[in-house]
């Protein structure tokens, strides 16, 4: 697992914005470790460092431990140990980057999943789109197995961008002090935890920067700025998607730490959100759980689910989100705010893949979605059903909308509330839904 920092630039607000302790330090070298003080550099202390021509290795390592020291003044924590670095360049990043690792089972059952959210179409897969997406975002990674931080240069003299080797040092400091454990069974989840480790890495890395130039003197920026040369194909969904932890964490984070220090923020390693809702909206965190949702299996013999654990997937609120706005449906000048109509009263979701088995295997799904009340439920349909509308979708009897195939989507979609509940049924064909899920 990778813990890595992406390309999209994000303005985040801190209320309290994390004051330094008061106090300076003595002189010289402690005689043991000291927080604020790493490898022989104290936080303030001056490197000699020549970045117009990269690093060496003396001067990377100099740089790097002055850097773990303030993170440590920041954060008012220990690095155990010191963290490796290693700089290189995207050329060499894209080369060593490996596979999804994935079954085949995984690999068409994730499909059906990014399918049902109108982020991946039939033609991509999911594996490729994550590849493509994360090659040209990705600015660097910690690496939990190795305990080791990668920074990816996109400067013709390979150097370090202060900013993402900020952002990595916090994963290393997370890991050291609370572990960085595998990832939970569902997409939602997956994202709620993330808001906790990229959000305070993300929120750090602000506050980092607010002290370059007044209070301590910093290395500077790469020519090249945040960012790769913008090149490769990358899915907007998808990167929408996967931000959300960078984009709203920060202020979930400073709103923890502004009820409770940074004791709170310790205690959120320990109870994580349960959802992106709680996330997205920290008033909601910690009373407000995501509703159980289960989808009985309504299929005929011809159809099944993928023997796969979970089941079902739990897409959440900024995965609804990103559904709409990465399509059209919502247009709003805050992309990153996550935040939206449609998407907003979410209570819980499950989306339910379905294979019929044959040579060249179909998918479909059920997507069965539960609001805080009908008036959420029903703002989710209209928007839902404007997106079909969106990708030319007829509608040859009441409920039931067909998507041509020139759309990347082409299937068949019979939609339907009941009270705070809508459910999706999506199939090839008309006549599949009712063999996918049958009507109760």
């Amino acid at each position: 697992m990778r813990r890595a920092v992406l390309v999209v630039a994000v303005l985040v607000v801190l209320s309290g914005c994390a004051s330094l302790p008061l106090g300076g330090h003595p002189p010289g070298d402690p005689g043991d470790d000291r927080l604020g003080w790493e490898n022989g550099y104290w936080y303030d202390d001056p490197v000699g460092v020549t970045p117009e021509d990269g690093y060496n290795e003396s001067e990377l390592d100099a740089v790097v431990s002055r850097q773990m020291a303030r993170i440590e003044r920041i954060r008012e924590l220990e690095f155990n140990e010191t963290v490796p670095v290693e700089v290189v360049s995207r050329e060499q990043y894209l080369a060593n980057r490996s596979g999804g690792g994935g079954s085949d089972t995984h690999e068409a059952w994730n499909d059906q999943v990014w399918e049902g959210l109108f982020v991946v179409g039939e033609s991509t897969g999911t594996g490729e789109s994550f590849n493509d997406t994360l090659g040209v975002s990705v600015q660097g990674y910690y690496a939990p197995g190795r305990s080791e931080i990668v920074i990816v240069s996109d400067s013709p003299t390979p150097t370090v961008d202060r900013r993402t080797l900020a952002h990595e040092l916090v994963h290393a400091l997370q890991d050291q002090q609370f572990g960085l454990g595998p990832n939970p069974d569902t997409q939602d989840r997956q994202l709620a935890v993330n808001g906790v480790i990229e959000g305070e890495a993300n929120y750090l890395r602000a506050v980092y920067e607010r002290r370059c130039g007044d209070e301590w003197d910093c290395i500077p920026l790469p020519e090249s700025g945040d960012g790769g040369d913008g090149g490769g194909a990358f899915n907007d969904g998808l990167l929408l998607t996967i931000y959300q932890p960078y984009a709203t964490g920060p202020t979930f984070v400073d709103r923890v730490r502004e009820r409770g220090g940074w004791d709170a923020v310790d205690d959120l390693h320990e109870r994580f959100p349960d959802s992106t809702e709680q996330v997205i909206h920290p008033e909601l965190y910690p009373d407000e759980e995501p509703v159980n949702v289960t989808v009985r299996d309504r299929s005929s013999e011809e159809w099944s689910r993928f023997d796969h654990d979970p089941v079902a997937d739990t897409v959440g609120e900024a995965s609804v989100y990103a559904m709409f706005v990465s399509n059209g449906v919502v247009v709003t000048d805050d992309r990153h705010g996550y935040r939206s109509d449609p998407s907003a009263g979410w209570a819980g979701d499950a989306l339910v893949p379905y294979t019929n088995g044959s040579d060249g295997p179909e998918g479909a799904y059920v997507w069965k979605t539960v609001w805080d009340s009908e008036a959420d439920a029903e703002e989710f349909l209209d928007a839902y059903r404007e997106l079909l509308v969106g990708e030319g979708a007829r509608q040859p009897r009441a409920n039931v909308y067909v998507v041509p195939e020139s759309s990347g989507f082409g299937d068949a979609f019979r939609v339907r509330r009941a009270g705070d509940t809508v459910v999706v049924v999506n199939a090839p064909t008309v006549a599949d839904l009712d063999d996918v899920h049958a009507p109760p």
